[in-house]
């Protein structure tokens, strides 16, 4: 049963004329009679009392409204995936990482409603690893995380790099951490620390950094806001390891004291050879179909021109990754 067999049906039961029928399908008569008799076939039964006036017979009258659904059906999809692929889309969903919302979007979803008024604009902050499953699984457009190469190496998904940033070491002002300029990476395995809550991509850096160096992490606490991060530590003893962006208002704070890390790990116990740089990688992504879509490919685009980046900026680089990333 095909979809043209159905409209050629309503069009003849409406005008009660194959012939009429195939001037509004706009094929020839003959055409009209065969997609007719094809739907008898695939019915079983007769649609139409063929005389003067072509009449639906009792299984015709039957099949008629769910015709006229299915038909009806298909041109409403018609018309929104028409008004979609022409940037007619209702709203578009974004989910971001916590320091990228409060440091670099606003000037984003300014200049994207500005662009698409009638666009509604949903923006969720949200950890990087929860993030890219809702991307995933479909309920955002575009993500903008740190790079988790277990979810972006998907060959549905589209990536860019916007920047790459150091983390370093919040305090409060009177930590003892405060007398080093660059904190030695061993000093770090001595104090209790902050770390963000399951699903936050900074949460598993940090643990996979410490366990690659052979140290065990002492995570005393679990939060999931810059502001709480900023309010536990300036408390007391505990300090926090956190990207550059996440520490921007902190840096304002005469309560809070911020260090970058000393890579060079020279404590026997752990390494004694030059470690890595700490930094993230933070990217913005979707999926190969959203990226065609207008407004989603317009609020991409500004997310690389105007999202600043952190303390080293790369070169941004699109790509659709592959399996063997």
């Amino acid at each position: 049963m095909r979809l043209e067999q159905l409209q050629a049906f309503l069009w003849v039961a409406e005008t009660g004329s194959f012939q009429e029928a195939a001037r509004k399908c706009n094929v020839t008569q003959s055409t009209v009679s065969r997609q007719i008799q094809a739907l008898e076939t695939e019915v079983g039964a007769a649609l139409f009392h063929r005389s003067n006036q072509a009449k639906l017979t009792l299984v015709g009258e039957c099949l008629w409204p769910y015709a006229r659904k299915i038909c009806q059906a298909w041109e409403n999809a018609s018309q929104e995936i028409a008004e979609m692929l022409a940037g007619k889309q209702q709203e578009l969903c974004v989910a971001a990482i916590h320091s990228v919302c409060a440091a670099y979007l606003p000037p984003v979803l300014q200049r994207f409603c500005r662009h698409y008024p009638e666009v509604k604009l949903r923006v969720t902050a949200l950890g990087s690893d929860r993030t890219l499953k809702v991307l995933k699984d479909g309920l955002v457009d575009i993500a903008i995380v740190m790079n988790n190469r277990l979810f972006t190496t998907s060959p549905e998904m589209v990536m860019d790099v916007l920047y790459t940033e150091a983390i370093e070491v919040l305090m409060a002002a009177n930590h003892p951490l405060t007398e080093y300029e660059q904190i030695p990476w061993a000093e770090l395995i001595y104090y209790p620390q902050v770390v963000f809550k399951d699903g936050y991509g900074m949460q598993r850096l940090v643990k996979e950094q410490f366990e690659r160096l052979g140290a065990k992490l002492n995570a005393a606490l679990e939060l999931n806001t810059l502001d709480a991060f900023r309010g536990v530590v300036r408390q007391g003893n505990l300090i926090a390891l956190l990207p550059h962006s996440a520490l921007i208002d902190a840096r304002l704070d005469p309560t809070l004291a911020i260090r970058s890390i000393d890579t060079t790990l020279t404590n026997s116990k752990v390494s004694s050879r030059k470690d890595s740089v700490w930094s993230r990688e933070v990217v913005v992504v979707t999926t190969s179909d959203r990226i065609e879509i207008p407004p989603i490919k317009y609020f991409w685009q500004l997310v690389k021109e105007l999202i600043p980046g952190g303390v080293r900026k790369v070169k941004s680089q699109k790509s659709k990754v592959k399996n063997n990333l």
